[in-house]
């Protein structure tokens, strides 16, 4: 391709429109410029002291993220950061389900909060409900994240 003389390629790490973005489902309140960090208890599975702290590129799963979340806070939807790196999260991928569909992953190392979603539409309640019914049979049956 050729470049004219108006164009220039821009050098180095700058926000390009094709840049990924990131989405964090909860019930937490946080501001822009908060972190989200491993050691709290984790929303989901045995609810122990998590390892790892989850995005997803989809806004699907950021919102079932919040709808899923233990807790009376509202549900809310960041747009995230991650300070470092990332890996597919074995619940969601070829440890349950072939590739990577909800587009999730996990890290210990924080998210940075740079935006909240403020309008999106969440799930039928029924299938909330179901979901959260699916959730409690595998803690009844001692089937438990692949995170704790």
């Amino acid at each position: 391709m050729e470049q004219t003389q108006n164009e220039q390629i821009p050098k180095g790490p700058c926000a390009t429109p094709f840049a990924q973005t990131y989405f964090h489902g909860t019930k937490a309140g946080l501001k822009v410029g908060d972190f989200i960090e491993v050691g709290n208890n984790s929303h989901y599975g045995q609810r122990k002291n998590a390892k790892y702290i989850f995005l997803t590129a989809t806004l699907d799963a950021a919102i079932w993220g919040a709808e899923l979340a233990v807790g009376e806070g509202r549900e809310r939807i960041y747009l995230v950061e991650p300070t470092g790196p990332i890996e597919d999260d074995p619940d969601l991928t070829d440890k349950k389900f072939p590739g990577n569909p909800t587009k999730s992953y996990r890290s210990t190392q924080p998210f940075k909060v740079v935006g909240e979603i403020s309008v999106w539409q969440g799930h039928p309640a029924g299938q909330v409900m179901a979901m959260k019914d699916a959730l409690a049979k595998l803690k009844e049956q001692r089937i438990n994240s692949l995170n704790d």
